[in-house]
């Protein structure tokens, strides 16, 4: 029923749209149901159709929706920003797929248009490229650049586009493209290249192997320390030409077993000539922790061993002989005390050495050193035993050995050797030498022991005439330990004033008058009384004591004799005795000036006594300083006359004023030989001009010899013993006091 209905309507539509003046036929009423329906059919129709048409476009929107989906989270997935710039207009879209995208205005006419956010120093060759494209000089935009973020820092991005349409006149309309951020691999790829340029410049020579130790790749350094070239190294096998197979075998099990090696090595270079490395090898492994490579760092430690050697050198041995030093002699000699060792040490110097520096001069005198030490360094018996200790001093350490004839052999060697003349610069030198020999452990247990008293022996064997041997005794000991007291002692007088000065007059052999005296030191302490001169002056000689204790003479003689010239006892002189240390002070006539200027004494009341043996030390020096106190009007004379081994060359060249005969000559006056010793000293001073003063007079039959030998000045125990400060002056009154007589007859 439904269906004829509808098969009607359709007729009657149809004819409707065919013969519309036939509509007319008939009238309203009974056409409206018919027409009602038709249009009721024609609007549900329709709307099935827009509900198809509806369900398919929402399966549209859908599948369009998934695709942007997709192609956003492709973009984000891969780091790329989508751009669509509409060029005439300036508009530029982003897709903002970064997790802090770049701000940009939402339309700008800036060209490019994030020109603003491009880094200054990029922007003129992205402005390049971007023309290049949009000229059709490229098929497409490509440019890396930094980009400034929203925070302010600038990140490496890589743009690329591409024009997608064109206006009518054939320019450019809109661009599309990708913006990928590449910061990191853009970092990464900087710091590859930083270790690039690092490993084609560092000193150090890094080479790559397998784990066969064939060559994969090498730096420039690496040539350059072993002398072969890239070519010829790399595809073949790492070897150490100065080391066996097995070399290389165990390298590779430490590799495998701590994964890491390290070592010094000695190669040979294709020149044959050898240097000296640190090599390191590193085990590169895999993801899978498998050894894939070996890296080796070779570093030419060549030059830092030299310089280690020689530093070695400098601090191990002497600088001017090259013999090992006192340093490593101490660390042998603790060593073999440490381990119980009998051995023996010879501890030996030259003899008047001093002399030598003074009157050839100290170049001859290092010069001499350099020959000893070569010479004895050259003799099988001494090397590795001999060691300089400093200035002469030297020592031979015997090893494993206390044997009394094998020691003595050696010492004796020694002196043969030394006693051997030196040939230099025109000079031929006989030198001596004495030597101290000490054993272990019977003269000492430790090394500070052995060795002073070593030194010891070796000072008594220069006291008993050099050019000798000691050994080492208890007694010497003894005497050191004496001497050692004598030096505090001496220290502490010094400091607390127990020096004072004694004087014993001169006479006028004519007139029994008082021409001058003698100032001589006395030690006297609260509790041990009188110091002997015999026994405190040697030590103060040998320490430099005698330095302090001259110039405490000096000023306590000068003030004395002020005081007395201002009383008008006295208008002599005072005769003050120079050490040959204190005579070589290179600032002495300062010192002099110094004293005379503070106590107010004139310069012609002072005279100094020297010996012959501090003048012939240096004969040329002492010539000088004595020339330079007669300047002065100080009055010198020479002391202990004829004892000495002066020349009358020499003699006649010192500017002296006095010549004192020591009384060894007027005590040897009962014989006609050493009457007539002491009228030929009288007789060479007139002759020089110069006043004599005999010493040690002490009877009245030297007295009248003296007198008939024309000697002017006496001074001994005939007129007074030394007295002191006070007594002196009390004797000094006495004789002002007593007739003066113009001489006495003969």
């Amino acid at each position: 029923m439904g269906k004829r209905h509808l098969r009607c309507a359709k007729t009657t539509v149809v004819l409707l749209a065919v013969h519309p003046t036939w509509l007319y036929a008939f009238s309203w009423d009974s056409v409206q149901p018919y027409l009602f329906s038709a249009v009721l059919f024609f609007a549900c129709a329709a709307l099935l159709l827009a509900h198809a048409s509806i369900v398919k476009m929402r399966r549209y929107h859908k599948r369009l929706a998934k695709s942007e989906e997709r192609l956003r989270l492709s973009l984000w997935g891969s780091g790329d920003e989508l751009w669509d710039w509409r060029i005439h207009t300036g508009q530029l879209y982003r897709s903002s797929s970064w997790l802090k995208p770049v701000e940009l205005k939402p339309e700008t006419h800036d060209f490019p248009p994030n020109k603003l956010q491009i880094h200054p120093q990029d922007l003129d060759r992205v402005i390049n490229l971007l023309n290049d494209h949009l000229n059709g000089g490229s098929a497409f935009f490509e440019a890396t650049y930094r980009l400034r973020t929203a925070e302010g820092i600038y990140i490496w991005v890589l743009d690329r586009g591409k024009v997608v349409a064109y206006a009518t006149n054939g320019s450019p309309s809109r661009m599309t493209g990708t913006l990928k951020n590449i910061h990191q691999l853009k970092e990464a790829e900087g710091r590859m290249q930083l270790f690039a340029r690092c490993l084609e410049n560092i000193s150090d020579a890094v080479l790559v192997c397998d784990t066969h130790f064939n060559i994969i790749e090498v730096n420039p350094a690496f040539s350059s320390i072993t002398g072969k070239n890239r070519a010829e190294v790399i595809n073949s096998r790492f070897e150490l030409s100065l080391y066996p197979s097995r070399f290389m075998q165990d390298i590779q099990l430490q590799l495998a077993k701590h994964g890491r090696w390290s070592g010094e090595i000695r190669e040979q270079k294709e020149n044959g000539e050898i240097y000296q490395a640190e090599l390191a090898f590193d085990v590169i492994r895999d993801e899978e922790d498998n050894p894939q490579q070996y890296v080796g760092v070779l570093s030419d430690i060549t030059d830092r061993k030299l310089r280690d050697a020689e530093l070695n050198r400098l601090a191990n041995n002497d600088t001017l002989t090259g013999l090992p030093n006192r340093a490593v002699f101490m660390t042998k000699l603790a060593s073999l005390v440490t381990v119980d060792a009998v051995h023996a040490l010879l501890v030996f110097d030259l003899d008047n050495f001093k002399k030598i520096n003074d009157s050839l001069g100290h170049e001859l005198g290092d010069t001499l050193l350099c020959k000893l030490a070569q010479r004895l360094h050259g003799d099988p018996r001494y090397q590795n035993k001999l060691y300089r200790l400093g200035g002469d001093e030297f020592a031979v350490m015997l090893n494993n050995t206390n044997d009394i004839h094998s020691i003595t052999s050696m010492a004796k060697g020694l002196l043969e050797q030394i006693n051997r003349p030196f040939f230099i610069s025109q000079h031929e030198l006989a030198v001596t030498s004495s030597i101290g020999i000490v054993l272990f452990p019977d003269d000492g247990n430790d090394p500070q022991a052995l060795l002073r008293n070593a030194d010891t022996a070796m000072y008594h064997a220069k006291n008993d005439g050099a050019n000798r041997y000691l050994f080492f005794n208890d007694s010497m000991n003894k005497q050191a330990v004496k001497r050692l007291q004598v030096e505090n002692l001496i220290r502490y007088g010094l400091k607390e004033d127990y020096f004072t000065v004694f004087y014993q007059p001169k006479m006028d052999i004519l007139t029994g008058n008082v021409v001058g005296m003698e100032a001589l030191v006395r030690f006297i302490t609260p509790k041990g009384g009188l110091v002997s001169p015999a026994s405190f002056i040697p030590v103060a000689e040998e320490t430099g004591q005698i330095v302090e204790i001259g110039a405490v003479v000096l000023r306590k003689a000068c003030a004395d004799v002020k005081k007395w010239l201002s009383l008008g006892l006295f208008q002599g002189r005072v005769a003050v005795n120079l050490s040959a240390k204190q005579f070589m002070l290179p600032n002495l006539c300062q010192q002099i000036d110094d004293v005379l200027e503070q106590c107010e004494l004139p310069s012609y009341h002072l005279e100094l006594e020297i010996t012959e043996g501090t003048v012939m030390q240096s004969p040329k020096l002492a010539i000088d300083m004595m020339k330079k106190l007669r300047a002065r009007g100080i009055h010198l004379a020479m002391d202990d006359f004829g004892t000495g081994y002066s020349s009358l060359a020499y003699l006649k060249q010192f500017p002296l004023n006095t010549l004192k005969i020591d009384k060894a000559f007027i005590d040897d006056m009962d014989n006609a030989r050493g009457r007539n010793m002491v009228d030929t000293i009288v007789t060479i001073a007139h002759n020089l001009s110069l006043n004599v003063v005999a010493e040690g007079v002490e009877t009245q039959d030297q007295l009248d010899m003296l007198r008939k030998l024309r000697c002017e000045t006496i001074q001994g125990f005939y007129y007074s013993k030394p007295l002191s400060a006070e007594d002196f002056a009390a004797f000094l009154l006495t004789q002002k006091q007593r007739p003066r007589l113009s001489a006495i007859p003969g």
